[in-house]
């Protein structure tokens, strides 16, 4: 590489290094061509040739790897992080409740520990060194690869609009989480379940939710629109709540058949945080917003060691412009509560329901019908299955209490209420339902979630091992005891 005086041209797309009058060295590089057909050349100036030299070196060693990146400041790795939560995952469809957890992650690890790393300067080794924290804080190794994938996707989605030419995640394996375990209950406890919650309202709930395998959100959203009975003979669908005929068994309305019972789980019912509808939020939550007391504070230290936290009269002290901790007490608050949400396209199912299962939800049916004649004009309709007695929709956490108090009820363990669901899959394995149809009844992305339950399935694994006995050992000493020559007499 020449060095030139300044002034002086290079020769098309190689590289110039010289001497400015400013008594500073300037470098500059041809990576490519700009979007409108310019050339895209980059400067890199510094105090002695040397330096500019290596600067030079290393854009020209990007160029030929093909990843120039884009001409620019690199943003560092919390401003793009935040374009990333903030534009990206919304226009990409990423549901609303996953980008707040990545919010949450990214406020508590991410940005504390290596947001002030520019973009394409954080190295693997900065990545290792905050999951070691993560470790030593004593974070579990689940909580580690969640915050070490959302650092791998927004790398990803910068690689893809050439901020930087790499990964640094894709370097790092994060700590290993094992196989988890599968909390589910016997179907001698499974019965124990459905026969106490019998005796409450909403016993249905639970009868749907063990038989089919549903998650929570998809139970509390299920709507008696996609309950559907699907005839026989002429594949004609209606309203499985219309429908109805003798108990156990539906009958077509168009020319009689018998039809089969589905359930379409289409929507799911989430709790979405509230955003604020103000212009200034920092305003909005000013009295709810604590601030750690100065040490001279009388109230700083607690026999119980907690900290007192308030806003001293001389502290102007405010939430961040961008605060969304307190939006659900904001007047003009937006976007949250209880909604029913759309299931992706790839997680939608149609799930078929046994004829004693449409018994029970017919029954569940008509006191619904009751409950819906004593509220009168106080109903809300959702065409919701199952809801509050007024019609308005279920709460996740109270859902989460009445399956504690049913568990504790029937003498059972605590198990979470997502139990159900591993429940129904490791019945459907111990009923020896082929492996492909209990990913397709769940909802499986992966055949190997569903092959997770096979060392749960102990009944179908015993059962093979008897057989292997008999075959192996069985016939062997039938076949010896056979052709064993009696012992001579006297």
């Amino acid at each position: 590489m020449a060095r030139r005086k300044e002034g002086a041209r290079a020769p098309n797309l190689r590289s110039s290094i010289y001497l400015g009058s400013d008594g500073i060295w300037h470098g500059w590089v041809t990576m490519g061509v700009r979007s409108d057909g310019s050339p895209d050349r980059r400067h890199r100036q510094g105090r002695t040739e040397t330096e500019v030299t290596r600067k030079v070196r290393a854009l020209e060693a990007k160029r030929d790897a093909g990843r120039p990146g884009k001409p620019g400041r690199v943003p560092t790795l919390q401003e793009w992080m935040i374009y990333w939560l903030t534009t990206v995952l919304p226009l990409a469809g990423k549901a609303p409740r996953t980008i707040d957890d990545y919010w949450s992650k990214c406020r508590n690890w991410i940005f504390p520990s290596i947001g002030g790393h520019r973009l394409d300067r954080c190295h693997p080794e900065h990545l290792e060194a905050l999951y070691g924290k993560m470790t030593a804080a004593g974070m579990a190794p689940s909580h580690v690869r969640k915050v070490h994938a959302i650092i791998s996707s927004a790398y990803g989605a910068a690689v893809k609009r050439e901020k930087v030419g790499r990964n640094p995640a894709a370097l790092v394996d994060p700590p290993s989480i094992g196989e988890a375990e599968k909390d589910s209950l016997r179907d001698d406890e499974a019965r124990a379940v459905l026969s106490e919650a019998a005796r409450r309202r909403n016993s249905a709930r639970w009868s749907i939710g063990l038989s089919c395998g549903l998650r929570q959100g998809e139970a509390l959203g299920l709507r008696w629109a996609y309950l559907v009975g699907r005839c026989r003979e002429c594949d004609y669908p209606a309203r499985l709540d219309v429908c109805w005929s003798e108990p156990g068994a539906t009958r077509c309305p168009r020319c009689g058949a018998e039809c089969r019972a589905e359930a379409l789980i289409w929507y799911q019912l989430q709790r979405l945080p509230w955003r604020h509808g103000c212009d200034d939020p920092s305003a909005c939550t000013k009295d709810r917003h604590r601030w750690p007391c100065p040490k001279d504070c009388p109230k700083a230290s607690r026999p119980s060691g907690r900290r007192h936290r308030c806003i001293p009269a001389d502290d102007p002290h405010l939430c961040p412009k961008d605060c969304q901790r307190h939006a659900k007490a904001c007047p003009n608050r937006q976007g949250g509560g209880l909604v029913l949400r759309p299931i992706k396209e790839r997680r939608k199912k149609t799930v078929p329901l046994a004829p004693e299962l449409v018994t029970i939800l017919r029954a569940h049916h008509e006191e619904q019908q009751r409950e819906r004649e004593a509220a009168g004009d106080g109903w809300h309709d959702h065409d919701l299955v199952f809801c509050q007695p007024a019609g308005a929709p279920i709460d996740p956490r109270r859902d989460w209490g009445e399956w504690a108090d049913i568990l504790k009820a029937a003498g059972l363990p605590h198990h979470g209420v997502h139990a159900a669901r591993h429940t129904a899959a490791t019945l459907l394995m111990e009923q020896g339902v082929a492996l492909a149809v209990v990913q397709e009844m769940l909802g499986h992305s992966d055949i190997r979630v569903t092959r997770g339950y096979t060392h749960v399935a102990s009944p179908l694994t015993q059962d093979a091992a008897n057989r292997m006995g008999k075959a192996l050992f069985g016939t062997a000493t039938k076949t010896a005891t056979k052709n064993e020559e009696p012992e001579p007499s006297g």
